[in-house]
């Protein structure tokens, strides 16, 4: 007999008076189940459970990233780092080089920035800086351009403006992750990688915006004024980090941190048009992060690989507050930045054809020219599957969604008016499942990574659209009230879940905009701990101009000096 409901669940996008007559009755029975059927269907998680047991495997006491093979060793540097363009995009290489000229003084970028980021915001309809450190940030400008002065710079990010996803701790400004309700107060101290750039001389500029506890990838959140996609109006920019991806392609700083639990690194900066790399699993510190779990990782947002290089160089490496980091080899010889130069000559990539069939055709274009490009560079293309591939996103959404309904069971209890009404449903769906669905999506994770590794012992990269459809569209409604779009999270995640599923690191790049000027992005995966092989085929993607930060409709001003 079918569930009676106060409300009718729509099959498509849940938004105004349907979202809120939900979220009335979403935790309570028989809605949560109803919700759960219905969202089951839609994104596909209904069927894991007619798979055969042999796509089990025993779920893993740990969440080691596996390795197809060693990493490639790197001794084949053939090529500079990609050139900084004379315009844009504004790269710290830019930067640095003006600093040491004296064209330009850290205090001069840190002010314009700071201004910029406030102007833009009025124009894209919400700030990309939700918190703003001013005086911090002026200060740490100061101290840079003194070291500069003096001929002493500490390295690359020395006076290069950033921000840092709100989900981080910088000490001074609340760690609010999206919320309402979380963390009010300032953090007493910076999280480890925040203490790393500052140690570097980078000039953090504040919190970036990002949606509801990170559990959106399309980038809106009630909770703030979220900005849109600053290259179209009406579309998104992508989430969960937000505000990084439109504050690296509007300009106001060349890179920026995020954090990625199932795309929100790769999906913002696919939509907005700019380099990114989630990276492997234990590669970064999480110590001073409000997010955990077996999913999420951290990475940078740039406007050039040189930037994506530069900031891992920094924030990468073992952290005795955070034990999953021990796991990590020692970086490539001279660091991810000297892995720039390696090209691609002899590597094979392997081309997962179900990826590119089932992305819009503007999108799979793109991706597909781009690897002509690689191929044409020296590299192989091999296509591969792996049979449980097309469910990964049905196991990442079950993954990473019920690990932080976990870590959310007080504030749903404590907070319930403070949640957003999409997020609220989001939360009521996941509680209608089981400890055992959780168990069972780990199981085919197991065998699914084993797969993966198998798929790794013949090739050197794996390639897919970062995302399967460019921006979506949304309204003024959908920005208030929130939205719940089962069509559009397929659309941006079902490509991006494989490497947090596994660990592996992943980059997306930049390769073209579709017939409505929404940029297009292609993703390159690489084994376990093999960051550099995936960044030296995004360099030599830059190198040959298939990848290109385009400068948007709506970007910070120009700075007097460049």
């Amino acid at each position: 007999m079918p569930l009676k409901l106060p409300v009718q669940i729509p099959s498509s996008r849940i938004h105004g008076a349907a979202l809120r007559a939900i979220a009335a009755v979403a935790d309570k029975a028989p809605a949560s189940f109803a919700l759960r059927l219905a969202f089951s269907q839609q994104l596909g998680i209904d069927a894991l459970a007619e798979l055969p047991e042999s796509d089990r495997g025993a779920a893993p006491a740990e969440a080691r990233p596996l390795s197809g093979r060693a990493p490639r060793p790197g001794d084949d540097h053939k090529y500079d780092p990609p050139a900084p363009a004379a315009a844009w995009p504004r790269s710290a290489v830019a930067y640095a080089a003006r600093f040491k000229s004296g064209h330009l003084s850290p205090r001069q970028v840190a002010e314009t920035a700071l201004k910029d980021a406030r102007e833009l915001a009025t124009r894209l309809g919400g700030p990309a800086i939700c918190l703003y450190d001013d005086e911090v940030a002026l200060a740490a400008a100061d101290e840079s351009a003194a070291r500069w002065k003096a001929g002493v710079p500490r390295g690359p990010l020395d006076g290069v403006p950033t921000v840092i996803k709100e989900q981080t701790a910088m000490a001074g400004l609340p760690v609010r992750a999206g919320t309402a309700f979380l963390h009010l107060e300032p953090a007493a101290r910076d999280a480890t990688i925040v203490a790393k750039l500052r140690q570097a001389g980078a000039v953090i500029l504040g919190s970036s915006v990002m949606t509801e506890y990170g559990m959106s990838p399309i980038g809106l959140n009630p909770q703030r004024a979220m900005p849109r996609n600053p290259h179209r109006e009406g579309h998104v920019a992508g989430g969960s980090s937000t505000g990084s991806g439109v504050a690296v392609a509007t300009g106001i700083c060349p890179v920026a941190l995020g954090n990625d639990g199932g795309g929100s690194i790769r999906i913002p900066s696919s939509l907005c048009g700019v380099f990114g790399l989630k990276a492997t699993f234990g590669r970064i510190s999480r110590a001073g992060d409000t997010y955990g779990g077996t999913m999420a990782t951290m990475g940078p947002l740039g406007a050039s690989t040189t930037d994506l290089a530069s900031f891992l160089d920094v924030i990468s490496g073992v952290d005795d507050a955070d034990p999953i980091t021990r796991w990590q080899p020692a970086p490539p010889a001279g660091g991810f930045l000297a892995a720039l130069g390696r090209g691609v000559r002899g590597l094979r990539i392997g081309v997962w054809d179900h990826a590119f069939q089932d992305a819009q055709p503007a999108v799979a274009q793109s991706c597909r020219a781009a690897l002509a490009v690689l191929e044409k560079g020296g590299a192989t293309l091999v296509p591969v599957s792996f049979s449980l591939g097309p469910v990964s996103p049905a196991v990442g959404y079950l993954s990473i969604g019920l690990e932080a309904l976990a870590g959310l069971r007080l504030s749903m209890r404590t907070h319930k008016d403070a949640i957003g009404k999409d997020f609220w449903i989001t939360l009521a769906t996941l509680s209608a499942f089981s400890s055992t669905d959780y168990l069972d999506a780990q199981m085919l994770r197991a065998r699914l990574r084993e797969q993966v590794a198998a798929v790794f012992r013949d090739v050197d990269l794996l390639a897919l659209p970062s995302t399967a459809t460019t921006a979506p569209a949304f309204d003024d409604e959908d920005a208030r009230g929130g939205l719940l779009d089962a069509a559009a999270l397929h659309g941006l995640c079902r490509t991006t879940m494989l490497g947090n599923l596994t660990g592996l690191p992943a980059g997306s790049a930049p390769v073209g905009r579709d017939a409505d000027v929404l940029p297009i992005g292609l993703q390159l995966m690489g084994d376990a701990w093999d960051e550099a092989t995936v960044l030296a085929a995004m360099a030599q993607l830059e190198r040959d101009g298939a990848a290109t930060v385009i400068r948007p409709r709506d970007a910070a001003a120009s700075l007097p000096g460049w």
